[in-house]
């Protein structure tokens, strides 16, 4: 059988910075300096910049996964964007975008979604996708993201969202890649909670007015608190740990085998505790508190990080986890080198 490797990562992060006491400013200091970083695992996290759209991050990041991969664009056979809809203009194709900056002239694109677990979703697409059709040899997946531009800090509901960030991130697929195989992937979604949280504002069901303009850009909001927090404390972790543990056993593996955790950004508190049932030491992992959370990009990060780092060995086993509002739970596993 055609195996699927990973030929690079590409990562691109605007230069400014969001300090830990400047979200604390931002919200009247109702959340301290302290406990920002402390209690919401944020030291500093990049900001877009004036020239950092979605689009355009996308676009240096991908440019940067082909230059680790010294690979020419015009092998690339299929873009799958994971780049999220809030970009340069509404209803632009982010995939078909990027594919004529860098040029990927002989690719195909189409962009794809679910919030922040779009990556690991990504992953199972492309693999599935180049397994089914021999055309597909080489795929680029690719996106940026600065959902942060929403979050109103003076509002305590979305506090677990106040490590939003911007940047971009591109991996590489290639059928019959000898390294970095993407081996099994395992994916949850739970609809009672997809109008739970979301922009209020700038659809078609609240349209931006003159009215409601001052608030609109400022309105990613969870809609129904107690519904959300009740339901994710009820199944949230729970979920996490089976599609982990679904994925390995789709890869012949175990917890046991795994040997690094590229995790998304969110509270230390939760993520020691994922670390701990797996049984991992902090040390297996990179905990994302000088980025804060950028969306889908957080795993492509970490693993970026690790190889910089040196933390990634022959064989290691790589469990990628994400989880994104919808409600969306999600897990692909990667056989190092």
């Amino acid at each position: 059988m055609d195996t699927i490797g990973i030929l690079s990562t590409g990562i691109y992060l605007p230069s400014p910075r969001m300090t830990a006491a400047q979200i604390s400013a931002a919200t009247n200091h109702v959340w301290s300096e302290d406990a920002v970083i402390n209690k919401l695992g944020i030291k500093q996290k990049p900001i877009p910049g004036p020239e950092d759209g979605t689009q355009e991050m996308g676009v240096k990041a991908a440019l940067d996964a082909l230059k680790n991969a010294q690979l020419d664009p015009l092998e690339i056979d299929l873009i799958l964007c994971i780049g999220e809809e809030w970009k340069e203009y509404p209803l632009t194709t982010s995939g078909i975008y990027i594919q004529e900056k860098i040029g990927a002239h002989r690719a195909w694109a189409i962009d794809i979604q679910q919030r922040c677990g779009t990556t690991v979703a990504a992953l199972k697409i492309a693999k599935d996708m180049m397994l089914a059709d021999p055309e597909i040899k080489t795929v680029l997946i690719v996106g940026g993201y600065r959902n942060g531009d929403f979050i109103d800090y003076t509002d305590s509901a979305v506090s677990f969202m106040f490590n939003l960030s911007a940047g971009a991130g591109a991996m590489i697929l290639r059928r019959n890649h000898p390294k970095n195989l993407v081996l099994g992937s395992h994916i949850i979604t739970d609809g009672t909670l997809a109008r739970d949280a979301g922009v209020q504002y700038g659809g078609t069901q609240n349209p931006i007015s003159a009215e409601n303009i001052s608030s609109a850009y400022k309105s990613l909001r969870v809609f129904n608190e107690k519904h959300m927090k009740d339901r994710l404390n009820e199944v949230s972790m729970p979920n996490w740990l089976m599609c982990i543990d679904k994925a390995l056993e789709k890869s012949g593996l175990t917890r046991k085998d795994i040997n690094y955790l590229a995790a998304l950004h969110f509270k230390p508190s939760g993520y020691k505790y994922i670390l701990n049932e797996l049984g991992l030491a902090e040390s297996q992992s990179i905990y994302l508190d000088e980025f804060g959370h950028m969306g889908q990009v957080d795993q492509i990060l970490s693993l970026h990080l690790a190889q910089q780092q040196q933390l990634l060995k022959p064989r290691d086993i790589v469990a990628m986890i994400a989880a994104g509002i919808g409600y969306a739970w999600g897990a692909s596993i990667i056989r190092w080198n």
